[in-house]
């Protein structure tokens, strides 16, 4: 089968969403289909790889954070045809929608892989007075009808189509590398004191400023503690100027392209913070998990979904229940939190994700593989 995969922010410092483009891609070559994705970038390019397949790059234009969106249809529907797909993957709930027109005329099967939940990332944007939840069903109502199928990786994820009876809606959870992400990296791990991390985004809707606020909080109980930031945005500036004004120990790492620095940077870490009301998924949390770093995250959102007893704990985003959870959280053995964060993250593998998208795709397994440990596919409202 030919899997083409279209997406948009998707850059070199894109998150989760490159994250996850890439693993699927090379979990669609390993099974022995034929995989392209199809990008924005500055200029036109094509590149192809014995893992990953084929990566076209499109120019688009910049709407800020450096990220580009794909703006010219024509071009697109003329690259499409070239390819042939057997089934399309669309990374977009905007711009892209009338690829999906494009292919379902040609009988071409077509997926939306929905990475972040409408009302949950324009609430903190738009007015209150704005009726948001009845323009956001209003839209996924018209996404779930132009899509062969729509897939969202978390029962918060799901939620929004759910609420507008999408027939074609399967729940596929995301996964992680569990040879990058590691406890291995948590060798030299430095005492005498707690290490807390932060990796995401520094842009307002994750709430980076609540790490930090977190750390000033246990410090003012006497609680010896420091924190690494790892990640870039627009909140970088104020986030640093924060810190230095407060005297507080933070470390800013900026972008780490390198996957296992920024593993071990976790893995040494005592508890790992993520604070995003709003996560789809939250994969940073799960990376923490795969490195034996307990998490605390927010009360809301999907990120609350994968913290199980023993391995963290979801609060209410403000500093002072994000420091009280920590608090607990320390307190408990720290060989056992380890294991139950990293037990819990070997129930992810990106294979299991990989065979729920391919079965979403309608794609059969390649001849020999295993059907263990499969994702759960089908009807999702739960």
């Amino acid at each position: 089968m030919r899997i083409v995969q279209l997406a948009n922010f998707y850059g070199p410092v894109s998150g989760g969403l490159r994250t996850t483009l890439d693993a699927l891609g090379r979990g669609y070559t390993a099974a022995g289909h034929e995989r392209a994705l199809i990008v924005p970038g500055p200029r036109y390019a094509c590149v192809r790889d014995a893992a990953q397949g084929l990566r076209i790059t499109l120019p688009g234009p910049r709407v800020g954070g450096g990220y580009r969106l794909l703006l010219s249809p024509g071009t697109l529907r003329s690259l499409l045809t070239r390819l042939g797909p057997d089934s399309l993957e669309v990374s977009d709930k905007l711009t892209l929608t009338p690829a999906a027109a494009w292919a379902r005329a040609r009988g071409i099967r077509t997926v939306l892989f929905s990475h972040e939940r409408l009302d949950a990332i324009l609430a903190p944007r738009l007015p209150r007075r704005l009726p948001l939840r009845r323009a956001a069903d209003a839209w996924n109502r018209h996404l779930a009808g132009s899509y062969d199928a729509v897939v969202a990786a978390s029962a918060f994820s799901c939620a929004e189509f759910s609420r507008v009876g999408a027939r074609t809606l399967h729940r596929v959870p995301l996964g992680v590398d569990l040879d990058v992400f590691s406890p291995a990296g948590a060798h030299g791990r430095r005492t005498g004191g707690v290490r807390l991390v932060y990796a995401g985004r520094l842009s307002a809707e994750k709430l980076p400023r609540l790490p930090v606020e977190t750390l000033g909080v246990l410090r003012r109980r006497g609680v010896e503690a420091r924190l690494d930031v790892l990640g870039d945005g627009p909140e970088r500036g104020r986030l640093r100027r924060y810190a230095a004004a407060a005297g507080l120990p933070v470390r800013f790492h900026g972008h780490v392209t390198d996957r296992r620095a920024v593993a071990a940077l976790i893995a040494r870490a005592d508890v790992a913070l993520v604070p995003c009301p709003a996560e789809s998924f939250g994969l940073s949390a799960l990376e923490a998990l795969a490195c034996g770093t307990p998490v605390v995250t927010a009360d809301r959102g999907a990120a609350r979904e994968l913290p199980v007893a023993g391995a963290g704990l979801a609060v209410p985003p403000v500093a002072a229940a994000t420091a009280d959870a920590v608090v607990r959280v320390l307190g408990w053995p720290e060989a056992g939190r380890r294991a139950a964060a990293r037990a819990r993250a070997e129930e992810f593998p990106w294979a299991r994700a990989v065979e729920g998208m391919l079965a979403v795709h309608g794609a059969a397994p390649a001849p020999g593989r295993s059907r263990a440990g499969r994702a759960e596919v089908g009807s999702s409202g739960s």
